[in-house]
């Protein structure tokens, strides 16, 4: 195909990679024209997402979901310009599903296609202009969810440094853990935020792992470990419920205590590669919680960094920011050529080309 230097019609997003199935809709100026997702709710029962399920869910529902986006926007496959679609990293199955549909699309229509990695998705977000974040290179991103714990420093489109991230598990699935452990629904971080705000977070003091120490990596592993001994010692259903918000309180506050500490670590490493960079993004999931966002801007504050994040909606998974991911993509020269890119369930940000 040839370049692409301008767009001349809609961009369709397509996001599969984990439990969310979502398509979306943005014109050649990155408005949102239409948006859609259907959430999985099949993994209740089993306390997380099962890959193999997952996968089968997004094959069963994305046709669908497009459709009924396509529909709202009034549009056809014909008036597209582009086609962008998560291709790593992620789950395989659901990858393997929602790039093969967007190649299919694209090479039925003769469309550019564009192969999106989902952390840059995350990263180039706070430009989206629709949210009015008005982030421009370079800045910082935090990138905290159930797959993810990273510090990026964020210095164009394909051009984005890693300061650290986690060793062990992310800052979501120490959530997710925690709250099982609690006996608390899936996913857990919202189940166990509700309990935290019942109890008191200086009840218990668990560790900040990695606190103080040099650079901005991360580490929950032995923090679970240190709740899941202290709910140990109660006989098995009977942990009371005045103790159970307390736990809750006081693991709520002790990772939110070490993100911010790694987040000023970052901050600090951030500076020595821009001088003048004063922005920290903040993306996934996680950063919902609002105990985390009140230790982030305290962090902030003390740097004199500003604080910035997207809705909700835009901080977990979405097609949205994949379509303005492709449509970042082609502006700054992509060729619209991915066919050949096959789906990835690890894809650093390093090896991606500006």
């Amino acid at each position: 195909m040839a370049l692409v230097s301008s767009l001349c019609g809609p961009i369709l997003g397509i996001e599969s990679s984990c439990d969310d199935t979502a398509a979306a809709l943005l014109g050649p100026d990155g408005r949102i024209i239409a948006e859609s997702v259907a959430r999985q709710a099949d993994h209740d029962a089993f306390g997380g997402v099962v890959p193999e399920i997952a996968a089968r869910a997004h094959l069963a529902v994305l046709p669908a979901l497009v459709a009924r986006t396509m529909a709202e926007a009034g549009l056809n496959f014909s008036d597209l310009g582009a086609i962008a679609a998560t291709t790593g990293p992620g789950l395989i199955g659901g990858l393997i599903v929602g790039s093969g549909y967007g190649k299919g699309v694209a090479i039925a229509y003769g469309k550019p296609f564009l192969a999106i990695n989902h952390l840059e998705a995350h990263a180039l977000t706070a430009r989206l202009p629709s949210l009015g974040l008005g982030a421009e290179f370079p800045y910082l991103l935090l990138l905290v969810s159930g797959g993810h714990c990273q510090c990026i420093a964020v210095e164009g489109v394909g051009q984005h440094t890693r300061l650290g991230g986690t060793i062990d598990d992310a800052a979501g699935e120490a959530f997710d853990k925690v709250a099982k452990l609690l006996g608390l629904g899936w996913p857990g971080g919202p189940a166990l935020e509700a309990l935290a705000a019942q109890g008191n977070p200086t009840a218990y003091r668990f560790p900040r792992p990695l606190a103080g120490r040099v650079g901005c990596d991360f580490s929950f592993s032995g923090l679970k470990t240190a709740v899941a001994t202290v709910i140990a010692a109660f006989p098995p259903g009977a942990l009371p419920h005045g103790a159970a918000a307390d736990i809750a309180a006081s693991f709520q506050q002790a990772v939110a205590d070490t993100i911010a500490d790694r987040a000023a670590h970052a901050m600090a490493m951030f500076r020595e590669l821009h001088p003048t960079g004063d922005l920290l993004v903040v993306a996934g999931g996680v950063a919902a919680n609002a105990t985390l966002r009140a230790a982030l801007l305290a962090a902030c504050d003390k740097a004199r960094f500003r604080f910035a994040a997207p809705p909700l909606k835009y901080c977990t998974d979405n097609a949205t920011m994949v379509a303005w991911a492709g449509l970042e993509r082609l502006r700054a020269g992509a060729s619209g050529a991915d066919l050949d890119i096959a789906p990835r369930p690890r894809w650093p940000l390093a090896e991606l080309t500006p």
